[in-house]
């Protein structure tokens, strides 16, 4: 049979009754306290029909928080607030996994609250810094000491657990677009020289770490994680395709053993040597996304299924704009056009107010 983004899969411990997923998208509408509330909750309810949703990404320790808006998963009242937000989507009939993200030194200390950012090494963002008052100059990061980053990534296995013990149907760690885990794995964000840097392979161990910790709180069956290598964003330089492809290959060795639920690779070329041998190694699903310059359409994707380049395919802005995207594509039918002035604007519009179709 031939394999589309129609049919049914498996990634861990999670039955998707079909291969569409809802990619991670910052929307901002949590408040200051980072609590889901009833818009949210309707937001996800919406997006239902898609195979797998997985949530914007969601700060487990407020010094991993990268915008006011952003949600969390650090406190009870935000996990009661995801636990609404996940009784919702299994109600409508679907599953939900939980992007948790910590930004890393791509914040400012008026938003983490703790007076500093904090990364692998002593660096700068290249973007002025958003904060409650307007941009700003981004701050130089404290460079994590080894008992800070054992803390670290206790916090991403806190949040994992409160993430499962809200009703996510798994967790997907953000390893990807110059957050914290993509600084450690980047030569222009990790200039350490210690255990946790240096050359290729000592790179990937905080990725590694973070994975392995998260797993066994949780599952591996229930554990993803989100990467684009060779995707130079936010100061993310990663050009040297030999160092890339040794600190990926790494972490995909280091991980295989643990059976994770899937691989979410962000790449303008998923059928790639370098994505596809992310795939092998680490012997996880994969799911496929081509990237913010690349927007995928069902034409390119389904073809990336049909040719068993991937397990499953996340889409983005089409389904902001589309709650009711899975039924437009099986039906043929026209789709709206998303209103990127409304991506990170608080309320409904452009939020909860796209028509379905009929």
């Amino acid at each position: 049979m031939t394999c589309t983004v129609l049919t049914p899969t498996r990634l861990g411990a999670v039955e998707l009754s079909n291969r569409l997923v809802m990619a991670p998208l910052t929307r901002l509408r949590c408040g200051e306290q980072g609590i889901p509330d009833d818009v949210v909750v309707e937001y996800y309810r919406q997006r239902a029909s898609t195979g797998m949703i997985v949530t914007e990404g969601t700060w487990p320790v407020p010094e991993g928080r990268s915008w006011i808006g952003q949600p969390g998963i650090a406190t009870e009242e935000q996990a009661a607030g995801w636990a609404r937000v996940a009784e919702a989507v299994h109600a409508a009939g679907g599953r939900i996994a939980m992007q948790v993200m910590h930004g890393g030194r791509l914040s400012h200390p008026e938003i983490t609250g703790s007076g500093r950012v904090v990364s692998a090494s002593a660096t700068t963002g290249p973007d002025p810094a958003r904060t409650p008052d307007g941009k700003v100059v981004a701050p130089t990061a404290h460079a994590l000491t080894e008992d800070e980053i054992q803390q670290v990534i206790q916090g991403f296995v806190d949040g994992a657990r409160r993430a499962i013990e809200a009703g996510m149907d798994a967790v997907e760690l953000h390893g990807a677009n110059g957050y914290l885990i993509h600084q450690f794995l980047a030569p222009s964000t990790n200039l350490r020289d210690d255990g946790w840097g240096g050359s290729p392979a000592r790179r990937a161990r905080f990725a590694i770490e973070v994975t392995r910790a998260v797993a066994r709180a949780i599952g591996a069956d229930r554990t993803g994680i989100r990467l684009s290598p060779e995707n130079s964003i936010q100061g993310i330089d990663e050009t040297d395709a030999e160092a890339v492809r040794e600190t990926y290959a790494t972490w995909a060795a280091a991980v295989a053993p643990l059976g994770l639920a899937f691989v979410d690779v962000l790449h303008h070329d998923p059928a790639s040597f370098l994505v596809q041998e992310i795939r092998r190694i680490s012997g996880a699903p994969l799911m496929v996304n081509t990237g913010f310059d690349a927007p995928s359409t069902r034409e390119v994707l389904e073809g990336f299924l049909e040719r068993e380049s991937a397990d499953a395919v996340a889409v983005g802005r089409p389904l902001i704009a589309n709650p009711d995207l899975l039924r437009r594509w099986r039906e043929g039918l026209p789709e709206n056009e998303a209103d990127a002035s409304t991506f990170y604007e608080g309320g409904e519009r452009g939020y909860t107010d796209y028509p379905f179709a009929g």
